[in-house]
């Protein structure tokens, strides 16, 4: 990565690695570090108070970015008669139902970055745990990838439907658009992730939840947010618009 000109300098005397920015700080300061020559992505990482080994305990699901994600998403779908020819509709690059489940257990197909499946197929889908599963490719109801309405759900994966799901140590990965977004279309996209968690909460879950929250670009070093401000306001929104 570049380690010249204005914007960057400017932006690395502005950034101290042990202050914790507000969220509408922490996307300038991401924005002016992404200086690499390609559109780098912005993720938000996020340490959750969670136990991931407990069952009761595992965050999980999906939501869609208000300004989507800036990216071409491949959606493959296991289905076949109605639901097959719907997919296509949609958009999907790749659609079958025994014959994709081969193609990706045979010859090891996996040129697609979501997986959606009717329910009538899991049987057969379900072949293909070990090879989807640690990918993060694997069709799951709880992220709505399992479902009777496959174009609805193609459409919004295309149009910037993402997914979540706390590691091991109970970290949270999600991209939130492109460094060459608006800053209050990132500022959108983070308020409607951080929202999402929130809600997601376990029951379960004891002491504080949110534990720290990072913004950082592909090629660029991590910018701290400071986790008491996950609320942002459309006061907030509307002053960095």
């Amino acid at each position: 990565m570049a380690r010249s000109g204005k914007r960057y300098l400017d932006a690395v005397k502005r950034l101290d690695r042990a202050q914790l920015y507000s969220p509408q700080e922490a996307i300038d300061l991401v924005k002016g570090l992404a200086t690499a020559r390609f559109d780098e992505t912005v993720e938000l990482a996020a340490h959750l108070g969670v136990d991931p080994r407990r069952a009761d305990q595992i965050v999980r699901g999906s939501l869609s970015l208000p300004a989507g994600t800036g990216r071409s998403v491949r959606v493959a779908v296991f289905a076949a008669g109605d639901a097959a020819a719907e997919a296509r509709d949609a958009g999907a690059a790749v659609v079958g139902a025994d014959d994709l489940v081969t193609r990706v257990e045979k010859e090891g197909f996996l040129d697609f970055d979501v997986a959606i499946a009717t329910p009538d197929l899991m049987a057969q889908v379900g072949r293909l745990g070990r090879i989807l599963g640690p990918r993060g490719l694997m069709p799951n109801p709880r992220t709505g990838t399992v479902t009777t309405e496959v174009g609805r759900t193609v459409g919004e994966y295309k149009a910037g439907r993402v997914e979540y799901r706390t590691d091991r140590v109970g970290n949270i990965h999600v991209p939130v658009g492109k460094a060459s977004f608006d800053a209050a279309d990132l500022l959108r996209n983070v308020r409607a992730v951080l929202d999402e968690l929130v809600r997601a909460k376990p029951a379960a879950a004891k002491g504080r939840y949110i534990r720290s929250i990072t913004l950082s670009s592909t090629m660029g070093p991590g910018v701290r947010v400071d986790s008491n401000r996950v609320r942002i306001t459309e006061e907030e929104l509307a002053a960095i618009a």
